[in-house]
């Protein structure tokens, strides 16, 4: 190979995962201004800023999160080293109809951010007002061009959210209440039509049934994406296939025949070519066993050469393991009483604690536990079912964490229960494990030996701090990995920065790779594809690769510590200073040792951010097809 001049960072010796698939070689990789100089054995370099020897890593594309709701909070901590220190360099926002690509967009009463954001992600009213004064555009090609004005970490591609859109034309209240008119649907089609030409993803929309707005008087309406009929949706997606780009989508679990319906729109045989969807999700739930095998079957009939659709289903690294805290989690939005207490603001307790007293809350209710509390219950769909609940009430798989009562935490609701039981049927004089715990169960009256009575009276005491959690799916590894590398499915359903104390899969990515370790090289090149080039070809973004000219977005991977990384053991709850609360995090220190992106070390020693991370603009927003 000819000598170099000069490069600033020459990476030595590393295993190279070039994105492609291909078998990984020793290579070394120069970087110059921020752009990959040169690949290659021994490279020879005259003038070399930094050297770091990489023998024994894995040098790979920095990899996408193709599902995030970092939208707003890239507003106030634009460095986002949650998903950095995982070997993220590119993010991916607008998801789910929800995003701030049209600015704040409050009129008069009206605050669609507050009102979508709050339920659906989980988001506490004072951490979203933070974010939203920093809104300084009100329309979407200044969106993208904000990003070059503030320190950005990762990069950032955005889709065109939908909800928004339909506020921005037609205003919340209408958004929710009636159609659009012929004006509004031309206006629609008319913002999408400049949004993809100006390098927007795609179009995001959402259908599922849990997600309800946060503000009076609305507060029993869903999200205005919900209202769409396909006389509205079909024209502006016809914009987005005709650009090349991508309908991200989920289901909706009461109108099943309409989303089938809808995901065959991909078909390209009488289109000229296919529309891209990026569909909610394929994973293996707990409650419905199977459902990940018909949603990609249904994705090979799409794909076929019948139909020449370009449906993937999104796919999780590792286990889907949700927190609640009472009965603020997603799985509660579902019924009509819980749902009542997820109203209420969350710094507001006495309202919460005012319902369970009440006696028509309390026989509502009633109803609605019997639906989560079905005796051999045969669920064939998410959503929609009148008789029994998605989420079904097993003591025995709820465990305590970071409870109000610290001696119960890695104990499940069914230890708890059974000794209280001994506890209130002795009079006091056994069960308990230890004092402490005998003073708290002092204050359970004795009918709190039936499970809804203990139910109720854990939410009465300890309202938030009643905090547990739960398998949603994803419990069985070798499913996983037949998900994972299912040529319909995508890696990357992470929803990094959504729900802050219910979810965190900001490592999801490194899950995948560790599920692929098990199985050797070639399967860990296959796994470096799926998470680097497959999905930046997908979604039209010129990232994910390490080709010379290319922007120099690694990441380095230790693969002894990756054989370790284990996503339950690294989720932990941390307090998030910009926000002021906590928020649940993931920690796999060690398994990443650095991240570069445009060039800048962000992450180093596989512990630590470096100074460049939130005070320099390394990032960009990548315009999609362009």
């Amino acid at each position: 190979m000819a000598q170099l001049n000069q490069c600033d960072t020459l990476i030595k010796n590393a295993l190279v995962f070039d994105g492609t698939g291909n078998t990984p070689v020793v290579e070394d990789l120069a970087i110059l201004n921020g752009k990959v100089l040169a690949r290659g054995a021994k490279l020879d370099i005259s003038e070399i800023g930094e050297t770091v020897d990489a023998e024994g890593k894995w040098l790979m594309p920095g990899m996408l999160d193709i599902h995030t709701h970092l939208d707003l909070e890239v507003e106030v901590n634009p460095g986002l080293g949650e998903a950095v220190r995982h070997g993220t360099t590119t993010v991916l926002v607008g998801n789910c109809s929800l995003g701030v690509a049209f600015g704040a967009q409050q009129q008069g009463s009206e605050d669609p951010i507050l009102d979508c954001f709050t339920r659906v992600e989980n988001m506490p009213k004072k951490v979203l007002s933070q974010c939203i004064e920093k809104i300084t555009w009100d329309n979407a090609n200044d969106y993208l061009d904000h990003f070059s004005n503030i320190p950005l970490g990762p990069n950032v591609a955005s889709f065109v959210p939908h909800s928004m859109l339909r506020v921005e034309v037609m205003g919340t209240d209408a958004s929710i209440s009636r159609p659009p008119n012929k004006e509004e649907r031309a206006k629609m089609q008319s913002i999408v039509e400049e949004c993809m030409s100006k390098g927007y993803m795609g179009l995001s929309t959402d259908q599922i049934v849990f997600h309800y707005l946060a503000n009076d008087p609305n507060k029993n309406q869903r999200i205005p994406s919900h209202f769409a009929e396909c006389d509205e949706l079909r024209p502006c997606l016809e914009i987005v296939r005709k650009h090349g780009g991508v309908w991200q989508t989920n289901p909706d679990g009461e109108k099943m025949l309409r989303t089938l319906k809808r995901y065959f729109w991909s078909a390209g045989r009488f289109r000229g070519k296919a529309l891209k969807i990026s569909a909610l999700t394929a994973i293996d739930f707990v409650s419905v066993p199977g459902i990940w095998q018909k949603m990609l079957k249904l994705g090979s009939v799409i794909n076929s050469k019948l139909f020449k659709g370009n449906i993937h289903f999104q796919a999780l690294g590792g286990s889907f393991r949700m927190w609640s805290d009472g009965m603020i989690s997603p799985v509660f939005e579902e019924l009509e009483s819980t749902r009542e207490i997820i109203a209420c603001e969350t710094d507001q307790p006495e309202a919460r604690l005012a319902l369970l007293n009440d006696p028509d809350w309390l026989e509502r209710f009633k109803g609605d536990w019997a639906k989560m509390t079905v005796e051999n219950a045969n669920l064939t769909k998410l959503g929609g079912n009148k008789d029994q609940a998605t989420f079904q009430m097993d003591f025995s798989r709820m465990t305590f964490q970071d409870s109000a009562v610290p001696s119960w935490d890695g104990d499940t609701l069914a230890d708890v229960l059974a000794r209280l039981t001994t506890f209130i049927e002795s009079e006091g004089k056994t069960g308990a494990k230890d004092d402490a715990e005998a003073t708290e169960f002092a204050r359970f009256p004795k009918e709190c030996t039936d499970k809804r009575e203990f139910w109720l009276q854990c939410m009465r005491l300890y309202d938030r701090g009643f905090r547990w959690w739960f398998d949603v799916a994803n419990t069985d590894e070798d499913i996983v990995e037949e998900i994972l590398f299912n040529e319909n499915a995508l890696p990357g359903f992470n929803d990094s920065g959504a729900h802050l104390t219910n979810l965190s899969f900001y490592d999801g990515n490194l899950g995948t790779l560790r599920i692929a370790q098990k199985r050797g090289l070639e399967r860990v090149a296959h796994a470096v594809h799926r998470l680097t080039r497959e999905p930046a070809e997908f979604f039209g973004l010129d990232v994910g690769t390490i080709e010379p000219g290319a922007q120099a977005d690694i990441a380095l991977i230790n693969p002894e510590n990756l054989k370790n990384h284990d996503m339950n053991a690294g989720r932990t709850k941390i307090f998030h200073e910009l926000f002021g609360q906590d928020v649940l995090v993931n920690r796999s220190d060690g398994v990443v040792e650095q991240v570069y992106i445009n060039g800048v070390r962000t992450w180093e020693n596989g512990s630590q951010y470096t100074e460049a991370l939130g005070t320099q603009t390394l990032g960009r927003a990548v315009r999609a097809n362009q």
